[in-house]
């Protein structure tokens, strides 16, 4: 009898990957990016979180628009308590807090945004650079990474606050030193993750063809790093939130005329007893927001990671 001639399909010979499918190929992060979509939408804790903090943007940017009061005004109601006029009471100087609530919670969150954002791109183009060609460029940017984390944080953001946080725009000064701190986690978890791609089979393959540096990281082992990068960068909305906050707590975060969350909670502390809304309106909306964030924090982890949950 003839041996069996192997059939051969449009991907190539039978049982043969097609192109694009390789493990860890392109086609495969974009089905692991669905999957995980999938199981987040399915996380009542993770899209409750994400209902809340949509719901604090939108009401943060929308809110003032429409709100009577703009928070740098002044009105004749001195230390009154919540009202239907002033739903938020009022503070000793007579502003409405309702307007002051809503543009601390849009700073707050606009620093936090910015530190977010340009802190998971400092952090993933350092972490790659060093994952990908290892040896001396590794070697160079690990130890300027461990040099930035034995920094004692704190003490850099005090000095740099001192001197940057008096500027006109208080607030992009305060975001860009959160982020100039903020990326080394998120860089050594990136060089990590690269480290291991880059002995994959469809990453020999890509260099096998003649890709370039650009395409090889961007299509195949950014997606690939995906899940990491994106919880780092949830999770540090939350992490910078609170630091701003406690910047602006300790008067060298955002400074007058803006007004973050962190500022208002220190102007009410003082009269926590006596007019209790100063301060329990602006903490309850820093709480719900750092509360939300980590609430998507988790669905996300457990979205890209689900043994993780189940372990």
């Amino acid at each position: 009898m003839p041996e069996p001639v192997t059939p051969v399909t449009a991907g190539g010979l039978a049982g043969r990957a097609p192109s694009g499918t390789t493990p860890g190929g392109p086609a495969a992060s974009r089905g692991q990016l669905r999957m995980a979509a999938g199981r987040f939408v399915r996380h009542k804790l993770a899209m409750t979180g994400l209902l809340v903090f949509v719901l604090l943007v939108l009401v943060s940017l929308i809110g003032p628009v429409f709100w009577k009061y703009n928070y740098i005004a002044i009105t004749n109601q001195f230390g009154t308590g919540p009202s239907v006029q002033h739903p938020f009471g009022t503070d000793t100087i007579g502003h409405d807090m309702l307007a002051q609530v809503l543009e601390g919670t849009q700073t707050s969150l606009e620093v936090a945004l910015l530190v977010a954002a340009t802190s998971t791109a400092i952090g993933t183009l350092i972490g790659a650079l060093a994952g990908y060609y290892g040896g001396l460029a590794d070697q160079i940017l690990m130890r300027f990474t461990d040099l930035v984390l034995i920094v004692p944080v704190l003490a850099i953001l005090l000095v740099l606050s001192n001197r940057f946080a008096k500027e006109a725009d208080s607030s992009l000064y305060v975001g860009l030193m959160l982020a100039v701190l903020f990326w080394t986690y998120l860089a050594r978890l990136v060089r990590g993750t690269f480290m291991g791609l880059r002995e994959r089979e469809f990453i020999e393959a890509e260099h096998a063809i003649g890709a370039s540096t650009g395409r090889i990281i961007l299509r195949h082992m950014i997606p690939n790093a995906a899940g990491s990068i994106v919880v780092n960068a949830t999770l540090t909305v939350a992490n910078a939130m609170l630091t701003e906050a406690a910047l602006s707590y300790l008067g060298l975060g955002v400074q007058p005329p803006q007004v973050d969350l962190g500022a208002l909670i220190a102007a009410g502390e003082g009269d926590a007893t006596s007019l209790p809304w100063l301060f329990y309106f602006p903490a309850a909306f820093l709480v719900l927001a750092i509360l939300a964030v980590n609430f998507i924090g988790d669905g996300l982890r457990d979205a890209f990671n689900p043994t993780q949950r189940e372990h």
